[in-house]
């Protein structure tokens, strides 16, 4: 027999689960609208597929996911589609989110539906099959479920473990699931346990449930599988998958780690059973069962489609007259719903009508005492009276050293305080505070980076047309300086075959004209000039050009000169002379201007 293990911490409140598993499960009848919000899971917001006026069939896909951790979203029934908007979600903070509106024609005609065998299919498509289909963990956590069908590459997987637990006060659902779908649990247990090959199989169920516990057990023995079904120690919250991994295992998931890392891997058995719907009758996740329990006159659980607007679907139980209010999820971690029309989603497990009687005003919080109750039942082993104190002061990173990220909202620590504290919403508020500042930060992170790489880009543009243009620098010198070399050796090679220049004018002409045809052949066929001599031709052509256009230059104003003039420019000439530099040419007489 298997030794089970303890967690530490954990409380035991009332777990009021009697008055809704009285009745099977009931089909929810269709609404009048639909509201189906387009991100139901963790991970990226599908995109929509549909626009305002297309008509859908039943299980058709309406938002395909937006990448690998993401989950595709699809229509519960068939109808036409009234808007593509933002619709108030199902959320503590009562925000809107983009949803598509759908207006059932009662036909609720589906898709056409292939019945598939995953045995003769490869593992990468059974997951691709599970991700289009949208299936996500139904515990609450709604992590996309194909996401973690992948066995680590360094670890062997150990054990699988299958959570029926259900620790949260007046949840149902998964206890009448499985008492109800038993061997469609298993069969999808056998999907999991087929991709990830683990060497066991556990089903951990609270002891609370004789009634799953059979259930299970008799499916598995029917489907010969070696699972193995175990009733654990009723305890909140044993439901948590760290908790029972812990209960089960003996393996203790470190906050640094994932329980992957440790060779154990959990699923919900509701995920179980969509996967198993998903995959061998290709139905898509548009329909949960969900507790309605509470302040009503009937209670029971519903198959209730996802998108139902809470108003349509509380009627169902026909609530009472003081009911002031409603809970989705548990007393424990559930939140009260903002508006009547949020709609049903892939995480509402369990709807609660509250009333005075049945929850109480709360008292007035007091100030901490520090007694040191509320780290005795956390279940991870923290401080929360740290936690609240620097919450409080909005000391967040503070927070983050006493791993505020590893509460799991639980509700233990608000549970025992005796001066009513609630502990889990200063949690929550940490939380939501940090990863706002951190995508705040990541924002500027993105835009310096950006800046960066702009700058860094325009650097190197510059560099590279600086380069570009020394380069033709380069080669257009090169190429000055080889045809000043061809031109210093033209004069020579034409004295001894033509006479010198009548005038000034033609010599500059003769040395701007082009080369010879024999002299361009010897230019072009010789090795190459070296460097200092091409350089002195350079110069010396230069210099041959300088005075060619001097000489062709008239002098201008040098008409009726006066007698000292004339001997002043006889000066400069002479000294012109001296220095080896040709006088400048008499001027012409010009003609008399009439």
């Amino acid at each position: 027999m298997l030794s089970l293990f303890k967690f530490k911490g954990g409380v035991k409140p009332q777990t009021n689960k009697t008055q809704s598993v009285s009745e099977p499960i009931a089909v929810a009848p269709l609404p009048s609208r639909l509201f189906v919000p387009l991100h139901q899971s963790i991970g990226g917001t599908p995109q929509p597929l549909v626009q305002a006026g297309d008509r859908v069939l039943k299980g058709q896909l309406i938002g395909a996911a937006d990448g690998w951790i993401s989950s595709a979203v699809h229509a519960p029934t068939s109808g036409t589609v009234r808007a593509i908007a933002e619709h108030i979600a199902a959320h503590p903070s009562g925000l809107t989110t983009l949803s598509v509106e759908i207006e059932p024609d009662g036909k609720d005609e589906w898709i056409e539906r292939t019945p598939i065998d995953y045995a003769k299919l490869p593992p990468e498509r059974v997951r691709e099959l599970l991700r289009e289909a949208g299936v996500v963990g139904l515990g609450g956590a709604v992590f996309p479920t194909h996401g973690k069908l992948t066995a680590s590459k360094t670890v062997p997987m150990d054990e699988l473990v299958i959570n029926g637990a259900e620790c949260e006060p007046f949840i149902t659902c998964d206890d009448v699931l499985m008492r109800e779908r038993a061997e469609e649990v298993i069969r999808g247990v056998g999907i999991f346990r087929d991709l990830l090959q683990p060497k066991r199989v556990l089903i951990g169920i609270e002891d609370n449930k004789p009634e799953a516990v059979a259930a299970l057990q008799t499916a598995v023995a029917k489907l010969n599988e070696k699972f193995e079904v175990i009733a654990v120690p009723t305890r909140y919250p044993a439901g948590g998958a760290k908790q029972l991994i812990r209960v089960l295992t003996g393996k203790e998931v470190p906050s640094s780690k994932r329980s992957t890392d440790l060779g154990v891997q959990c699923f919900n058995v509701a995920t179980a059973y969509t996967a198993w719907r998903a995959v061998t009758h290709g139905e898509p996740v548009i329909s949960r069962i969900v507790t309605l329990t509470g302040n009503v006159e009937r209670p029971r659980n519903w198959e209730a489609l996802i998108g139902t607007p809470l108003s349509e679907f509380v009627a169902l139980g026909q609530p009472k007259a003081d009911t002031n209010g409603y809970l989705m999820g548990g007393p424990m971690m559930g939140f009260e719903m903002p508006a009547m029309d949020a709609p049903l989603v892939k995480a509402t497990n369990c709807i609660i009508a509250g009333s005075p009687t049945l929850f109480p005003p709360k008292a007035p919080e007091m100030p901490c005492i520090r007694c040191g109750e509320c780290a005795k039942v956390c279940p991870h082993e923290l401080q929360p009276f740290e936690m609240y104190w620097f919450s409080r002061a909005h000391n967040f990173g503070k927070t983050q050293e006493y791993h505020i990220f590893d509460c799991i909202e639980c509700g233990c620590c608000s549970f025992v305080c005796p001066s009513r504290i609630p502990l889990v919403q200063y949690f929550r508020f940490a939380k939501s505070e940090i990863w706002a500042r951190e995508k705040e930060k990541n924002a500027a992170d993105q835009a310096k980076a950006r800046f960066e790489w702009k700058t860094e880009r325009e650097e190197r543009e510059k560099a590279e047309k600086a380069e570009k243009l020394a380069r033709a620098a380069a080669a257009q010198a090169a190429k000055k300086a080889a045809e000043a070399a061809a031109a210093a050796a033209a004069p020579a090679a034409d004295s001894d075959a033509t006479p010198a220049p009548a005038t000034a004018t033609a010599a500059g002409v003769a040395a701007q004209a082009p080369l010879p045809a024999a002299t361009e052949s010897a230019t072009t066929t010789d090795a190459p000039v070296d460097a200092d001599a091409a350089k002195k031709a350079a110069i010396a052509a230069a210099m041959e050009r300088a005075r060619a256009q001097r000489a062709a230059i008239q002098p201008k104003n040098t008409e009726n000169l006066t007698l000292l003039q004339q001997k002043d420019i006889a000066a400069v000439d002479a000294v012109r002379q001296q220095a080896g530099i040709e006088p400048a040419p008499a001027a012409e007489a010009e003609e008399p201007k009439s």
